[in-house]
């Protein structure tokens, strides 16, 4: 079985890695995690990503089969409902997604948005499995960054989102709403439990020590040598660590922008009466960097 062809496309305002997934025998492809544009000081939206990814894949030659999210993103938009009506490929998204979406439809306070994931094409459980061409995928459920966080394994390459980091970086912080970092240590060993050779792909990077920017190691590495895993070997410590940790970091500056857009499968929202759409920004919801 050959392995897959994985493409990354980095997006430095929100420090975001995006991924192309090909079988290069049958140039079947998935993108997982796209970025739609989105500037906070104008409000202003743009597909320059997406577009970039689906210049890409006419250039390959590649199929688009499907459009993942590993989760709903606290800092950037989700460009899947674009990419869907771009080109018709179905989107996907963990099983989960319903308590995330149960759990922002009361902070926002949207009494008719159906939180039940029909936003969404498919909806993948812990242990599905798909085809990327001829190469076999699976799912693993990887709560604690999120509710509804997944890990999508194709081939000898694990999309990890934001539970792992680049080894530098260590991991994910687990204090957003539905976040817990117990959880994300039991999906952490999960993941550190694949074959050692596993290509590992991150979700983010944000060029530790003013390196370049980078997403991929393997399991080996990340087992030996990732600063928090190497470091905190037990569960205790490992979560007392990262609490401590999470209690000092702000807000992601897009959470509140962000979250009404990807419960809601990357859809903007609908024009009001005057043509335009309009975020709804909770207050005193979040805890103040104060």
């Amino acid at each position: 079985m050959s392995l897959p062809t994985v493409t990354a496309f980095y997006e430095s305002r929100t420090g975001s890695v995006q991924y192309v997934v090909a079988d290069p025998v049958t140039k079947d492809c998935v993108i997982i995690d796209p970025v739609l544009d989105y500037d906070e000081k104008s409000g202003a939206t743009a597909t320059i990503e997406a577009d970039r990814i689906l210049a890409f894949i006419a250039t390959e030659g590649y199929r688009l089969t499907q459009i993942l999210d590993t989760h709903p993103h606290a800092d950037h938009f989700s460009a899947a409902d674009y990419l869907k009506r771009k080109t018709g490929a179905p989107t996907a998204i963990g099983a989960k997604v319903i308590e995330v979406q149960k759990l922002w439809k009361g902070f926002y306070n949207l009494a008719d948005f159906p939180a039940d994931g029909s936003q969404w094409d498919r909806l993948y459980e812990d242990g599905d499995t798909f085809f990327v061409g001829e190469i076999a995928a699976r799912v693993m459920f990887s709560p604690g960054h999120t509710l509804a966080s997944i890990t999508y394994v194709i081939g000898d390459a694990a999309f990890v989102h934001d539970t792992l980091f680049m080894p530098d970086s260590g991991t994910a912080r687990a204090d957003f709403p539905g976040g817990s970092a117990p959880s994300l240590w039991a999906s952490i060993q999960a993941i550190l439990a694949l074959p050692d050779a596993t290509r590992v792909f991150t979700g983010h990077d944000y060029c530790q020590g003013g390196r370049a920017a980078a997403w991929e190691s393997t399991v080996a590495a990340q087992r030996g040598t990732n600063s928090h895993m190497s470091k905190y070997l037990t569960e205790a410590a490992y979560v007392a660590a990262r609490e401590a940790r999470d209690a000092t970091l702000p807000m992601p500056k897009l959470i509140l922008h962000a979250l009404q857009v990807n419960i809601n499968a990357g859809r903007l929202p609908a024009p009001e009466s005057d043509g335009r759409r309009y975020l709804k920004i909770p207050l005193d919801l979040l805890k103040a960097p104060w």
